[in-house]
């Protein structure tokens, strides 16, 4: 197991060190050993590694475990997942009730495992110029540390205010360039502007810095995720030429899978399609525990809790390689349920977390070109994807707001459990949609299943449960119940906001 070092350099953020040790243990530290940690940029490094696996693999509950929780959030709080209730981890945020509230563990969870990142990135940054080393390592550690606190500001714009098309200037939460300490005074909410100059400036940086660097595994950062990550954020602010230029970089090297590969799982880090991902192993798999909501197949998973929403399997073509993940579900007090077996377990309990892959490259890829008025780019892109998935080709009206409708739910389709769906309810000003899986006549619609024991039966197809927000109103977009909170601890603690 990997030994993790947690230094105090703040009340609330803390700067983990990762070494290869044989035991874990944790420990205060002085001076001295800080200054050790920033001697050489090879010991810097450290600090990055550190914090990555802080950022991952921590957390104070099992619902709680490293920034797979905001990816899991943000999906149940969207359309397709149609999660069960009486499971333990995400029946609050499935209902809306959970990221609103600014008392909740999981909103402080969240809030402090994003910014104790982004101080740790900034320790690295303020110092990597003086230590000793080559330019190259410099420059290396520099550029990743820029770009895992750009991922960060990234996920604090999508999630705590709405759309930068909305409103570019409406104020969102402090950002914090330079190292905090006991004695730092909070600042106020900058404006998603402020927050996208920064995210684009990092990344930038980032794209230079780490042009001669090559990764050694799909943790870490190198150009093709930072230009991922550039995707993503210009196609948050509707730079729509930049996004496309970003997304077909960020993807060269990691080529669409063949559809059988697509049943195996989404386990397994060495697939060559992801570009960005964190491996587990039996030593370090802290966030492995996420996959216990994901998959709803595997025998050993105990709470496959993120079933699939009915009509959301209405959205494939039966031929497509997606369709035939989905399976009611006939064990007993499942029974009508949906599963959609897309996550998978590796044997030993254990799954690699996909955090960027090719596949949403081309749909931001399309995407943009639709929206910049491509259109016939826009579908020849998105019908690679299509043709990869064995689906059929669109062939469908070329008007641009029919061809950006078709690229939206493919994203849905495509990339299902994998964290995008309230943030794209955001960003692009929609609405959650949830009905009641029922025929015209308002009866639960019929299905079949198979028991443990063979026998077919027909039982209730079962779907959503929770139809509207807590105070009743219905869906609709710009809706306060979607973005996330401010925790009331840091409002007390901090003055300026």
């Amino acid at each position: 197991m990997k030994k993790i070092i947690y230094l105090s350099l703040s009340l609330l953020l803390t700067l983990s060190i990762v070494s290869c040790e044989s035991d874990l243990e944790t420990a205060p530290t002085n001076q001295a050993n800080e200054a050790e940690v920033f001697k050489t940029a090879e010991s810097a490094e450290t600090v990055i590694n550190g914090a990555w696996a802080k950022l991952n693999d921590d957390g104070p509950t099992y619902a709680n475990i490293g920034y797979s929780t905001v990816l899991r959030t943000s999906d149940a709080m969207g359309s397709d997942v149609a999660v069960l209730t009486n499971k333990y981890g995400f029946p609050s945020a499935y209902a809306f009730t959970d990221l609103v509230n600014n008392t909740g563990s999981r909103s402080l969870f969240i809030w402090n495992a994003l910014y104790s990142t982004i101080n740790n990135m900034n320790n690295v940054i303020s110092r990597i110029d003086g230590v000793e080393g080559s330019q190259t390592k410099k420059d290396q550690v520099k550029g990743q540390a820029k770009a895992l606190r750009a991922f960060c500001y990234l996920n604090l714009a999508s999630f705590y205010q709405f759309s930068y098309l909305k409103d570019k200037n409406a104020l969102t939460v402090p950002v914090y360039t330079e190292p905090t300490t006991i004695n730092s005074v909070g600042k106020p909410k900058a404006s998603l502007e402020e927050i996208y100059t920064l995210i684009k400036s990092d990344l930038t940086d980032a794209d230079n810095l780490l042009q001669n660097y090559t990764r050694n595994n799909k943790d870490k950062i190198d150009r093709s995720v930072v230009n991922g990550l550039l995707a993503r954020t210009y196609l948050n602010t509707g730079e729509w030429p930049k996004a496309v230029a970003a997304a077909k970089e960020a993807r060269v090297g990691y080529p669409l899978m063949a559809p059988e590969k697509y049943k195996e799982g989404f386990n397994d880090i060495g697939n060559g399609e992801w570009i960005w991902g964190h491996g587990q192993t039996q030593e370090q798999s802290g966030e492995s525990y996420a996959f216990h909501y994901l998959d709803v197949s595997s025998s050993g998973s105990y709470y496959y809790s993120f079933m699939a929403d009915p009509y959301f399997k209405d959205l494939f073509d039966t031929n497509d390689i997606r369709y035939q993940l989905f399976q009611w579900d006939g064990l007993p007090g499942r029974e009508g349920l949906l599963r959609y077996a897309k996550f998978k377990f590796k044997a030993t309990l254990i799954a690699d977390i996909v955090l960027m892959r090719s596949a949403e490259m081309y749909l931001i890829e399309a995407e943009a070109e639709a929206r910049n008025g491509n259109v016939t780019n826009a579908i020849l892109v998105l019908n690679q994807l299509k043709a990869a998935r064995n689906a059929n080709v669109y062939s469908g009206s070329l008007a641009q707001d029919a061809v950006i409708k078709e690229i939206l739910i493919e994203r849905r389709k495509e990339l299902f459990g994998e964290g995008f769906s309230l943030s794209d309810i955001i960003r692009t000003q929609g609405t959650v949609v949830r009905k009641p899986y029922v025929n015209a006549n308002g009866q639960p619609i019929q299905v079949q299943v198979t028991t443990p024991n063979g026998t077919i039966k027909t039982v209730n197809g079962r779907g959503h449960t929770i139809f509207a927000f807590p105070d009743q109103s219905a869906f609709a977009p710009n809706s306060r119940y979607y973005l996330f909170s401010i925790p009331q601890k840091e409002i007390e603690n901090n003055p300026n906001l």
